[in-house]
């Protein structure tokens, strides 16, 4: 761990923060009472569980934008699909507990009248099975999309259009009802994971503590691609792919190898989301919520990693004040942000840091 993290001051202060808000928030939730003016709510240890997994999912695009020069306009897809793999565990989980108490189908199978689970529900009553499907499903698709675009040198602006696409194409199947995947309304209700319930206050300790490891190792994940030989190649690639093919490097594998990566970051990403906020539904899968995470990595500085992670914490953070204060306001708010951000700072908060530091 500490060669990866040898000149990288910055990602060695973001893991040093990380450590101590994993230790602090815990103790502060649980140890003090409520009327102690240092008590941390569950409310507010959830809202930071999310912001952590909003944060792994800023790194899964800053690998491939910032390192790789690929734009994609698709990773809340790939974010979409794990949420939705651990979602289906948790659905049945639910039992003759839910609202029309039918123990073998999900609730909304049992009032759309289908009399049994299709065929792609089966095995999402193991968890273990679910978390490999968080993995699987993302990194599968980024596989066979990333095979075929790469292949066929699809690059720059027709790249991010293509990626974009696919998400959309994504959200209006997810719609369906017939799908099996709750429609319009998607999964929700959700009562326990491995047996503990998710209204429990150490259980919700636990997701955040569990997202905050997460974080770290997609983190030291991240360092690790960068800082090897694929890492050194892949910004060649970013810097001039025609002379890094010129050379006799397969550019084409170098691309899909992070692609993939960082697919399965972002559907890990999803899984640690979704019990967390309750509920996963097509909206996610929505063009407007990849955008948001280019903003994110764009306003942190891309090509840091942990200028990323700020992003995401800035923006999020950002939008749960304003959207209690003034709603109506938000969205002016986080598109004056991105173009201030892209006229003055084109590297981001962290690279105007850096150039004070300088």
């Amino acid at each position: 761990m500490f060669r990866l993290l040898k000149g990288d001051r910055g990602g060695q202060i973001f893991l040093a923060s990380l450590t101590i808000l994993a230790i602090t928030i815990p103790v502060l939730n649980l140890m003090m009472p409520e009327s102690n003016p240092f008590h941390v709510s569950t409310f507010t240890v959830t809202l930071l569980g999310k912001y952590l997994a909003f944060a792994l999912l800023a790194l899964s695009v800053d690998i491939v934008w910032g390192y790789l020069g690929i734009l994609s306009l698709g990773h809340g897809a790939f974010f979409a699909l794990g949420g939705y793999a651990i979602g289906m565990y948790l659905m049945l989980q639910i039992g003759d507990r839910g609202v029309y108490g039918n123990p073998d189908l999900p609730d909304f199978m049992v009032f759309l009248n289908w009399k049994e689970l299709p065929w792609f529900w089966y095995g999402f009553d193991n968890f273990w099975f679910a978390m490999i499907m968080v993995a699987l499903v993302p990194g599968l698709l980024a596989f066979v999309f990333g095979a075929l675009a790469f292949r066929s040198r699809v690059t720059g602006v027709y790249l991010s259009i293509i990626t974009q696409a696919l998400t959309y194409a994504l959200l209006l199947a997810f719609f369906r009802n017939e799908m099996g995947f709750g429609g319009n309304n998607g999964l929700t209700d959700f009562k326990d994971i491995l047996g503990f319930s998710l209204q429990s206050d150490n259980t919700r300790i636990a997701l955040f503590i569990t997202s905050a490891i997460a974080l770290a190792l997609g983190y030291l994940s991240c360092r690790a691609i960068v800082v090897s030989r694929l890492g050194r190649v892949a910004v060649a690639i970013r810097d001039a792919e025609d002379r890094v093919r010129f050379i006799g490097y397969r550019v084409d594998r170098v691309k899909l190898a992070i692609f993939t990566f960082s697919a399965v970051l972002a559907g890990v990403a999803g899984a640690l989301y979704v019990p967390q906020v309750g509920i996963i539904n097509p909206g996610e899968f929505s063009p407007l919520r990849s955008i948001e995470l280019v903003v994110w990595v764009a306003i942190g500085g891309r090509t840091t990693l942990y200028g990323a992670v700020l992003g995401a914490f800035i923006v999020n953070y950002s939008k749960t004040y304003l959207t209690g204060v003034a709603p109506e306001t938000w969205l002016f708010a986080l598109g004056a942000l991105f173009v201030l951000v892209t006229l003055y700072l084109p590297n981001g908060i962290v690279g105007l840091l850096k150039r004070k530091q300088a």
